[in-house]
């Protein structure tokens, strides 16, 4: 064998090939989606000794596996398994993590749905929430309690965009006994290899970046070990969690192009952050990957690269006059998600539900996702609408 085809291959080689099988495509470049619930047997033997994706199509489709293959390859996990959404994902994997009695420490940055998640169906199972400061680090070994069962972050944090000490945070909650789970949204397997950080499982949205395009749902939990998959599978086989094989086609289709849109959506991201940090209508512009940036030495340490994604904070407006920036909006249109090839943008106050680092609550922030389109044009619709925001009577 050529010393060529023993290197490791880059990125792009990467996630252009994992999960691919020549035998479930039948020569064809792309596994398509196989659509199907029973699974046939001629021997009474056969049908006794078969199990999970063999048995029955709940356990996932060939198309599935192949994009739970490629997804654990790339995030360097013993396995993958999908689910219908980034929250799903997030929720079965807290779930297959704590008992009764149990407490788990959930980052104060968190996406606002789990917070709503610990407070409702956590509290009910008896499974309380210790909301813990972001920038914590090595310090959260003061905050594990002898119950403490898992440790949640998400880095960088929603809306606030800190981004955590994460391998001091394992480090530390692995030699208390406890969980490390992740929000690895953000940085995807390609920008963050949480695994390889101490995390035990790193949870996706694969809605925003790896399909890409907005038109699926999908989450993914990623197992660092064997046992740990085995566990938190028994769990998802429980609850009876599957996804649509077009779902997992599109995002199958999704990864082919995500080193390259992921590198794009980080130049248009730098070139529109910079702009914004100089306009006299901006407080502060929350993008760890922008030099000076809150986060930024730790982004730099830690990560390859940075997604589209960031907060802006602006300087003192009235509701009036941030509405008529945003409905003027040409290009940044508004919508609850992130991740595709369009660009959005949503007014957020994160202020409004910290608990352990409690932010100004009057802070007026945007959300700004930067897609594809050229930034200049991006930056000459948000030049025209801070203009509508200034001049606002309001």
């Amino acid at each position: 064998m050529s010393e060529a085809s023993t290197a490791p291959m880059h990125t792009e080689t990467r996630v252009t090939h994992v999960g691919r099988d020549a035998k479930l495509s039948n020569g064809l470049v792309s596994i398509p989606p196989y659509r199907g619930s029973t699974v046939l047997f001629d021997k009474v033997e056969e049908l006794r000794n078969s199990s999970g994706h063999r048995a029955y199509g709940r356990w996932g489709t060939p198309t599935g596996r192949a994009l739970e293959s490629g997804l654990a390859q790339l995030e360097g996990g013993a396995n993958a398994m999908l689910t219908p959404s980034g929250l799903s994902a997030i929720t079965t994997a807290l779930l297959a993590s704590v008992k009764p009695g149990d407490n788990i420490l959930m980052v104060d940055s968190v996406y606002p749905p789990v917070r709503s998640f610990c407070e409702s169906v956590l509290k009910k199972m008896n499974v309380s929430t210790t909301y813990y400061p972001p920038l914590v680090g090595a310090g959260i070994s003061e905050l594990i309690q002898p119950n403490t069962s898992v440790v949640y972050t998400e880095s960088p944090g929603s809306g606030t965009f800190e981004v955590q000490d994460i391998p001091a945070i394992c480090e530390v909650a692995h030699a208390k006994g406890a969980r490390v789970l992740m929000d690895n949204t953000w940085g995807t397997a390609l920008l963050f290899p949480a695994l390889q950080h101490g995390v035990d499982l790193s949870i996706h949205s694969l809605t925003k970046y790896v399909v890409g395009h907005s038109d699926a749902l999908l989450g993914v939990i990623v197992a660092r070990t064997r046992e740990l998959y085995l566990d938190v599978r028994a769990f998802h086989g429980a609850l009876g969690l599957t996804v649509s094989p077009d779902d997992a086609f599109l995002g199958l289709r999704g990864l082919r192009t995500l080193a390259v849109r992921l590198r794009q959506h980080q130049e248009n991201a730098m070139q529109v952050a910079q702009w914004l940090r100089e306009q006299p209508q901006v407080r502060e512009v929350l993008y760890p990957a922008l030099p000076g940036a809150r986060g930024h030495e730790l982004w730099k340490r830690d990560f390859k690269g940075a997604s589209g994604l960031f907060g802006v904070v602006l300087k003192p407006a009235s509701e009036a006059a941030v509405v008529a920036m945003l409905d003027g909006m040409h290009l940044f249109k508004m919508g609850f998600s992130w991740g595709g090839f369009e660009s959005l943008v949503i007014p957020v106050k994160p202020g409004a539900y910290r608990v352990s680092t409690p932010l100004a609550a009057g802070d007026v922030c945007l959300r700004i996702h930067v897609g594809l389109e050229h930034p200049q044009d991006l930056i000459a619709d948000l030049d025209a609408g801070l203009k509508r925001m200034a001049t606002h009577p309001g």
